[in-house]
């Protein structure tokens, strides 16, 4: 249980949001590393699998209130998702991801290849050293399921449809003498595999 420095206020949970628009100014994400308010608590908000917003069990419809709730998002070392402004800090359940890469664009070939992605709030994320592509094996299907980290611990899980344009863009390179299934990013190999263990052949 999360413990709670100040209580919840129910008629208006994140009554910091208001200052929120002015202290990130006109351009640029909110300056949330800056700051360090009491612990509110759980104000029943949470993140489903497929990137949708819920308050108090019901879907957030307003794309722009998701996107501001977005822009304080901050993943703190104690492994917890917060909404944090300038004077509360609430936490938010987090199903798989906090963000989910909805669309990619490819630039060059080969080793000069550039993969970017926005998610559904609209974060444009290039893949290099500083966002890097990572891949996990899901539980139920031991398939893989791709990451990227969009910032500060904050990654996008990116969609099943993308995941298959992904894959064909993948190459094999070999890697501490094994064969590996993997995409090219930024002048760094992303390897998704094993060739091996996916069936893919080494030419």
């Amino acid at each position: 249980m999360v413990k709670t420095n100040s209580p919840v206020d129910a008629a208006n949970p994140l009554k910091g949001l208001a200052d929120v628009r002015k202290s990130s100014g006109k351009k640029g994400l909110p300056p949330v590393h800056l700051w360090n308010p009491d612990l509110c608590g759980d104000i029943d908000m949470r993140i489903d699998r497929d990137g949708t917003w819920f308050y108090l069990g019901s879907p957030i419809g307003r794309k722009e209130l998701v996107k501001l709730f977005s822009s304080v998002l901050r993943h703190d070392e104690d492994g917890v998702h917060y909404l944090v402004t300038p004077v509360e800090k609430c936490s938010v359940e987090i199903e798989d991801a906090p963000f989910l890469a909805v669309r990619m664009s490819v630039t060059g070939a080969g080793h000069e290849q550039v993969i970017a992605f926005e998610t559904s709030v609209e974060d444009e994320v290039i893949v290099d050293a500083d966002h890097p592509l990572r891949f996990e094996t899901e539980k139920d299907t031991d398939g893989l399921k791709p990451y990227v980290l969009v910032r500060a611990r904050l990654e996008a899980l990116v969609n099943r449809a993308l995941f298959y344009d992904l894959v064909a863009l993948g190459v094999v390179e070999k890697r501490d003498g094994d064969d590996w299934f993997g995409v090219w990013s930024s002048g760094v190999f992303w390897p998704m595999a094993l060739a091996k263990e996916i069936g893919v052949e080494v030419e």
